[in-house]
């Protein structure tokens, strides 16, 4: 399997994941919130912060699924970088509000890492690409005979 094909794979379980939460937050919030690793909850008007968080992996889902899906293989492996604070912070949140350490590290950071890889990979693979690319344009044209 060529490292073009795991890149896409792994890209695409990142977008569908997170589309997965971003719906799931959405529609149920208060199932979705006890996993999260923070010892307490909004109460009252409060859980709208959930709908918040749910509404902002929605874009992001959306944002990396385009590019995924159009081709932009570049931009996607950068836009990953940078959705990868995303659940860093909320690793950040987690420990800093004395929730779940287990949760902090085993659900968000590792969330974190995987995106963060993911987006380092595509950029590997396009650099990579780029290269080859330049190369074969500055190769001297055969002479013919």
């Amino acid at each position: 399997m060529s490292l073009k094909n795991v890149n896409t794979v792994l890209a695409a379980a990142v977008v569908l994941f997170t589309l997965y939460l971003g719906v799931s937050f959405v529609l149920i919030p208060g199932a979705q919130a006890s996993g999260f690793g923070l010892p307490h909850w909004p109460s009252g008007d409060g859980g709208g912060f959930l709908i918040v968080k749910g509404s902002r992996e929605i874009a992001m889902g959306l944002a990396m699924g385009s590019l995924l899906v159009t081709g932009h293989r570049r931009a996607l492996g950068w836009v990953l970088l940078m959705v990868a604070v995303a659940p860093f912070g909320d690793m950040v949140t987690v420990l800093a509000h004395h929730g779940s350490t287990a949760a902090a590290f085993g659900i968000h950071g590792l969330t974190s890492a995987l995106i963060a890889v993911t987006g380092l990979l595509i950029l590997r693979e396009t650099g990579k690409a780029g290269e080859a690319q330049e190369a074969t344009a500055s190769a001297p044209a055969a002479q013919p005979a």
